[in-house]
């Protein structure tokens, strides 16, 4: 039985193998008590963890499951490490139950990546766990290798190893395998991934621009490190977190779960590398939140916003959540590697007592009246603006706002902003707001009631 756990907020997906009484967990998450918990519902022992290779998008679970079940920990062929675990070597075996699972080194996400070929009682492979090697419609991005203390090349080079794995490793398979890959679309590990979670290998060779049979070595390259988009600025911490060692959870827990009133609260918001961060649903911060607090919505893919947005890991987090959130809020920060909030506001943002901020937020309708002249600002990503956006709207992607704005600063026009639908954009105002930038009024219903309205200021 091969099960696939899917983290939508991460579009990360790990594994859980069991056969006759035993146990897999590929690529497992922070908080590993989902699968121990798994496990014991069938009076199953977990006997072996693998990682498919060192993550940089997520802090894996591989140190605290491996102590809570002393199963060792399994990585591919030149994996470099800082604890004890199996380096394996290029199609060594693993038994679990009646399944082999073998190990594929395929070099060109990273140098370790590594993916788990998996076999039947009767030897009869039949599903393959890609981990970042290969996604459904595109493959593992080649350029996060400089995040490394060692092992470090650049994205051509990697580029060329992963055309050559993919060839020689995976695409010579039988077309009918099950192809189970580490992330989903949304993943800021590929760039052109499917809405899908598995598939067939056949149905990949007709879909996937990397497994073309005709495609040439330089045709690959030059596909699979043009327009990749700077990697968000927590990925290196991880990276050292998973290769070297990170925090129990339960610590991490324990240590953040304190309530301050807003007195304590203020005082400890004042003091340097700290910021308030306002996890509730964004309707909601836009009618009061805490000057200065950013917002980034628990609705949303809160965790790669949080890492793609705070850039130093290691910045005190002050919260503002909703009522019973608190636990939810340090897990999902921690899955990403944000170890360190200082408190929550007791009684949440109703028992504040000082000053409060709103942002205005208008119907396209309203917009359209006003016809002044105005800034407006579309933070959807690149690609989607490319894809399809209103002419008077210049793109500014979010995770690029704060590099740009000084743009705003000096602006003295109001400044509209959209998104897809309304959360990026709130999230977009914050930031502006905590610059002093107040300027600014939210489109309700973003890009969507754009397009609906046939939004055009001519």
């Amino acid at each position: 039985m091969i099960e696939q756990i899917y983290t939508n907020c991460l579009f990360q997906a790990s594994y859980y193998i069991e056969s006759k009484g035993e146990v897999a967990i590929v690529d497992p998450l922070r908080d590993t008590e989902q699968y121990i918990e798994k496990a014991k519902k069938t009076n199953s022992k977990i006997k072996y963890i693998f990682e498919t290779h060192i993550h940089a998008d997520f802090v894996s679970g591989h140190i605290t499951l491996s102590r809570q079940t002393k199963a060792p920990i399994v990585y591919g062929p030149k994996a470099i490490l800082g604890f004890n675990c199996i380096v394996a070597h290029d199609d060594q075996k693993f038994t679990v139950g009646d399944l082999t699972i073998q190990i594929i080194h395929t070099p060109g996400h990273t140098i370790e990546s590594t993916c788990l070929l998996i076999k039947n009682k009767e030897n009869k492979e039949f599903a393959i766990l890609t981990g970042d090697t290969l996604f459904l419609g595109d493959v593992g991005r080649p350029d996060l290798s400089h995040f490394r203390k060692e092992n470090s090349y650049t994205k051509f080079e990697l580029a060329e190893m992963l055309f050559k794995s993919l060839r020689d490793k995976i695409m010579p398979l039988n077309d009918d395998i099950i192809i189970y890959p580490g992330h989903g679309a949304g993943s800021a590990c590929g760039k052109n991934m499917m809405n899908i979670t598995y598939d067939t290998l056949k149905n990949q060779k007709k879909v996937n621009y990397a497994l073309r049979s005709n495609m040439t070595q330089s045709e690959f390259i030059n596909e699979v490190t043009f327009g990749l988009e700077k990697p968000p600025e927590y990925f290196p911490m991880n990276v050292e977190m998973n290769q070297y060692g990170y925090k129990d959870l339960n610590d991490v827990i324990k240590n953040s779960m304190k309530l301050l009133n807003p007195k304590e609260f203020d005082q400890i918001a004042k003091k340097e590398n700290t910021i308030i961060l306002d996890v509730r649903h964004q309707n909601d911060f836009v009618k009061g939140h805490i000057p200065g607090s950013i917002f980034i919505g628990l609705n949303g893919s809160f965790a790669p916003w949080v890492g793609s947005l705070i850039k130093n890991v290691n910045t005190q987090i002050l919260i503002v959540s909703p009522k019973n959130k608190e636990q939810e809020t340090i897990l999902r920060l921690s899955r990403v590697g944000f170890d360190n909030v200082v408190g929550f506001l007791k009684g949440g943002f109703k028992s504040w007592n000082k000053k409060i901020n709103y942002i205005e937020s208008l119907d396209v309708e309203d917009i359209i009246k006003e016809k002044n002249k105005n800034l407006y600002i579309d933070v959807r990503a690149k690609n989607e603006f490319d894809n399809d956006h209103i002419d008077e709207f210049v793109n500014s992607p979010l995770t690029e706002l704060e590099t740009n704005i000084n743009k705003f600063k000096n602006s003295r026009e109001t400044i509209y902003i959209n998104c897809a639908g309304g959360y990026r954009s709130v999230i977009a105002i914050s930031i502006l707001k905590k610059y002093g930038i107040n300027n600014t009024i939210d489109i309700k219903g973003g890009y969507t009631a754009l397009k609906n309205s046939n939004f055009s200021l001519n």
